[in-house]
């Protein structure tokens, strides 16, 4: 049940997630990794802190500032369940991106000139990597207030740009080390190890739903490596100048291109989410959607036969979302507990309700994406 890819009996993974739990994570970070780190990385006279960790992430992350130098990012990753050859692709592949022109915070390389380095405590093996900061603020921080005097569709026509440029270098990328294929991992049976088997509709509808995107084309120009976490919590933007810096590839992986696309679809309801009339809901997201693809087709191509794949795709994006969901209460040890948004997403799939069931007559502006029931 709590096999996750650790390479590992079950029991001594089920040992290591108990161990080394997110907050035992931080504080050997905080009183053992980062007396070590500089060691590792140029970081003599920065002042090293830890950005507040969020409930479920997988890696502490601290910012590195000093002054007259840029700005770093520092992130220690401690989950057993990824090897050290998945982060070196990771970190391969946002080298790469960096180096042929895509808007990406670039790695930061170790004074030994390594992408990754380790640090061992007690028995337990902490992965250290480094990047620069990207430039600017999310736009939460900014109050989700974009340019003064600018129009939003600049900042949606942007945001597919530089997508649109990250797949189209995808298109030409080969590894020297692989991230997973998308459905090496989504599967029918890491389904049946998360989904408590009362969602048994749930489970058949994942399965469905994996079976209809397994028997789509996979060529060079449908399929390469993705972000898989596309959103405006994974990219900075510079409000004097609009330019967007995509950072957090941790999820990256080989998958269709369409999921990304989906991704930043998803992205764009919350301008308009408490708008109370459906079909004004529905004109807003076509627009919207149609201004980013245009940034996204001013750097690649995509053909109108995956475009049509989309309402598919944004049901995959649920389906990431629920199983994520479902693996962090596993991984915390504690027992399925559906709270309304999660129902609200398995209603859903559950149902065949498209657009995230942004324009079903579920859909409250009063509680968006949340549903009582079940």
């Amino acid at each position: 049940m709590w096999t996750l890819q650790c390479g590992k009996p079950s029991k001594q993974c089920l040992l290591e997630e108990i161990i080394i739990n997110f907050n035992k994570a931080v504080d050997i970070s905080n009183t053992h990794v980062l007396t070590l780190v500089p060691e590792l990385f140029h970081l003599e006279g920065y002042n090293i802190q830890l950005i507040p960790p969020h409930e479920g992430g997988r890696n502490v992350v601290y910012t590195c500032e000093q002054k007259g130098h840029e700005s770093l990012i520092l992130r220690v990753s401690f989950l057993p369940d990824r090897k050290r050859e998945d982060y070196i692709a990771e970190l391969e592949y946002v080298r790469y991106l960096f180096e042929h022109g895509a808007s990406v915070s670039n790695v930061v390389s170790s004074k030994k000139g390594h992408l990754l380095e380790e640090i061992t405590y007690d028995e337990h093996t902490f992965f250290i990597c480094m990047f620069v900061k990207a430039k600017g603020k999310l736009l939460v921080e900014n109050h989700y207030q974009y340019r003064e005097g600018v129009p939003l569709s600049e900042y949606y026509y942007n945001s597919g740009k530089v997508l649109g440029r990250m797949h189209q270098l995808s298109k030409s990328y080969v590894p020297v080390h692989s991230r997973h294929d998308f459905l090496d991992k989504y599967n029918a049976e890491y389904i049946e190890k998360l989904v408590p088997k009362s969602f048994s509709l749930l489970r058949s509808k994942m399965v469905e739903l994996l079976q209809a995107v397994k028997e789509l084309e996979a060529s060079q120009e449908t399929f390469g490596m993705i972000h898989f976490d596309y959103n405006d919590g994974n990219y900075s933007i510079e409000f004097d100048t609009g330019q967007i810096t995509v950072y957090d590839f941790d999820n990256s992986c080989f998958g269709w291109y369409m999921f990304d696309l989906a991704g930043m679809w998803i992205n764009g309801v919350g301008w308009i989410q408490f708008e109370p009339e459906s079909d004004k809901r529905k004109q807003f997201m076509d627009d919207y959607f149609q201004t980013a693809l245009a940034g996204y087709t001013s750097e690649t191509k995509i053909e109108d036969s995956m475009l049509e794949k989309l309402p598919l795709f944004i049901q995959v994006t649920l389906l990431e979302n629920i199983l994520g969901q479902f693996e962090e209460m596993q991984r915390a040890g504690e027992e399925p507990e559906a709270n309304e948004e999660l129902l609200y997403l398995i209603k859903c799939l559950e149902e065949d309700i498209p657009y995230k069931g942004f324009f079903h007559e579920m859909y409250s502006t009063e509680a968006p994406f949340e549903y009582e029931g079940r």
